[in-house]
Order: structure tokens, then sequence, then C-alpha cells
């Protein structure tokens, strides 16, 4: 299954006035599955019930919340591991440091098993979603190309395209 992609013009340096602007691939994001439909998805060909799914990922985020304040690492078997983190402003002595003022954007980090990333990383393929240009989504390269007459064609799957030029990016 192929992750889709927008290309979207964005500054190589956004602190930078004048910086020159780069083609940049970003992810399409579809809408998330709802909880019934992905337990009912996930559970296919198992013994285990859609709701028994739902109740333990309930009681996970029941569980993972209160395990993190404690100072805890939570870790999911086969997915990864849950932790806290937190940015933290200097003080000049020890006895200077206040947490209560001090320490800000406490978070939780998740931090995907290697094998999950791996089994990804391995598996991903990348579909042409189209282009994003002055607040415009283009469906296609193509419909952009016709849209702006800037030319090109849509590469081939693998990256080029068939006249061997980049396709006008």
């Amino acid at each position: 299954m192929a992750c889709k992609y927008s290309l979207t013009e964005k500054k190589t340096n956004p602190g930078q006035k004048n910086s020159p602007k780069k083609w940049y691939a970003t992810p399409q994001s579809a809408t998330p599955l709802a909880d019934k439909e992905m337990t009912r998805i996930a559970t296919k060909n198992t013994t285990l019930a859609p709701i028994e799914l739902q109740a333990a990922l309930e009681l996970l985020a029941d569980f993972i919340p209160d395990q993190l304040l404690q100072g805890h690492t939570v870790n999911l078997p086969g997915l990864g591991y849950f932790r806290l983190t937190f940015k933290s402003k200097g003080a000049d002595t020890v006895a200077e440091f206040d947490p209560k003022e001090m320490i800000y954007d406490a978070r939780p980090v998740f931090v995907p098993d290697k094998a999950l990333r791996e089994r990804i990383k391995s598996n991903v393929e990348f579909e042409d979603g189209g282009v994003k240009s002055g607040g415009v989504n283009y469906r296609t390269r193509n419909d952009y190309y016709e849209a702006t007459g800037e030319g090109g064609s849509t590469p081939a799957p693998g990256g080029g395209d068939d006249s061997g030029e980049d396709g006008g990016l």
C-alpha cells in the first residue's frame, strides 16, 4: 500500500525573509478510522472481540499517564514505549532553581520499537498525491502543470520520468 504525499513549496530557511524556495514532499494524512472500525479491522481473523480490544486500549489510555507521572517509562511490546520529557530554563545556582518556574513544556513522547520502524521503512512506497501551491491543492502534478503553464510531466513510478529529465522540479 502506498503512502500519498503532496509537493509543497517552502522556504529553504524560514528565518530569512528572502530565502529561496524549494519543493518538499509532505505526507497526506487520511482521516483516522473510527474506534469501532479500527478495532473491528484489527481483530479480524482472531478470537479477540473488537469490544475487548477497545476495552484494553481504554485501560492503557488510563494507565499510561499515571505511570508517566510516576516517572516510569511504559513499554508496549512490539509497538514501542512512552516516556515523559520536558524543557527547562537554567539557573545560576542549585539554590536558585525553582521547578515550578523553570520546568516547562512537559509532554509524553512515543518511541516506536525498532522492529516496527524497520517493518514500516522496508515496506513503504510513495504515491504522488498532487501539489499544494498558493493555497490551492492540485490533485496531480499534471493538474498543477496545466493550471500554471509550467510544463513538465509526472515522473514514472520509481522517481524518474520517461524523458530522463527532472519533470520541471
